[in-house]
């Protein structure tokens, strides 16, 4: 039997004129970019500069890929559906009924029923499992560490936005608040606060977070001040339970007493705020404490926590404006909206 009689069919969408199968990820690695992006560029979407739309042709045509246009004509059937995907894990200390995700859910909701489509809602574990197969487009809340969330659903092939951070990649239509000037911010005011022993709370393998630091800690750099200094502590997890005992155990081993904090959230603040009253210093008597996202439960807390502000809300109205024009084919950019610092007790 001849190895040409017993090879697999080639999938869908792509064979060479030799039979032997040709995938969109076969030519991603010979362009050097995602498969998300060979899908668009052989779309011709103008989400995809023309130059790289060329090169990713001429690869394709070289290799033996042949666009299956059938398939294509029946994704143009659109089912008027768009997945959004959260990334975030559920725990009673963070629980789903928060500010985030609900007031970026929110906005996505009112903005795509406005314009004649449903939401599915999926947890990210629920993409393996196929329940985002029928949607036109994915909007994706959370990047995971280290951009992990992204690549699961970046692997689906459907028009893609990310709430979040730009990490480098350059593939993906991200939307989020501007956090190094959020982190910026937060530094500013613990400067003009004389504060001189900060520290930084946030897991930096998350790129929203790592912006925020990398803008505290810019800001700390260029004021010049003798002495000054950031040192991160990495939680566990975004939760007040987290940030209480990164916080507590920092206490424990016996180093210098910090005099301020920037926490990557206002959960992690809240119990960074907690686990420095247990240890008896006063917030903000003896150390200040600034959190992130301006959360309803910052107001309310005890004392009230100073935080940076973005406006979710109008992020979830972006990202379903951004998913709509990738599905129609039409260019979609990132886009970062403003912070600000909301200066309150702590």
């Amino acid at each position: 039997m001849s190895r040409r009689g017993s090879a697999a069919p080639p999938p869908a969408g792509a064979a060479s004129e030799r039979g032997a199968a040709v995938t969109m990820e076969q030519i991603a690695a010979l362009a050097g970019v995602s498969t998300i992006t060979v899908s668009r560029a052989l779309r011709d979407s103008a989400s995809v500069a023309p130059a790289t739309r060329e090169r990713i042709k001429q690869l394709a045509e070289q290799a033996g890929y042949r666009f299956n246009h059938h398939a294509r004509n029946l994704r143009l059937r659109r089912s008027h559906l768009v997945a959004v995907v959260l990334e975030m894990q559920p725990d009673a200390d963070r629980p789903m009924t928060d500010a985030y995700p609900l007031q970026l859910l929110g906005g996505i909701t009112q903005e795509l029923t406005s314009r004649g489509y449903s939401v599915l809602l999926s947890a990210l574990q629920g993409v393996a499992q196929g329940v985002a197969a029928s949607a036109d487009g994915v909007i994706l809340l959370g990047q995971g560490a280290h951009g992990s969330a992204v690549r699961t659903v970046e692997a689906l092939g459907l028009p893609l936005v990310v709430w979040g951070a730009e990490h480098g990649r350059g593939a993906q239509v991200v939307v989020g608040g501007d956090n190094a000037h959020g982190g910026a911010c937060a530094a500013e005011r613990l400067i003009a606060l004389g504060r001189r022993e900060l520290l930084f709370l946030g897991d930096v393998s998350h790129a929203e977070v790592r912006d925020r630091q990398q803008g505290f800690a810019k800001t700390l750099k260029k004021a010049g001040i003798p002495g000054l200094r950031a040192h991160t502590l990495t939680p566990a997890a975004f939760t007040f339970g987290a940030g209480f005992t990164a916080v507590q155990a920092h206490l424990a081993r016996g180093g210098a007493v910090p005099d301020g904090l920037f926490a990557a959230s206002d959960l992690l603040a809240m119990g960074a705020v907690r686990a420095f009253t247990d240890a008896g210093l006063a917030v903000p008597a003896a150390v200040s404490v600034i959190g992130y996202d301006d959360s309803p439960g910052a107001q309310s807390f005890a004392p009230p926590l100073s935080s940076v502000r973005q406006d979710w809300h109008h992020g979830g109205v972006l990202l379903a404006r951004k998913v709509l024009d990738l599905i129609a084919g039409q260019p979609a950019a990132s886009e970062i909206m403003p912070t600000e610092l909301v200066v309150r007790a702590t």
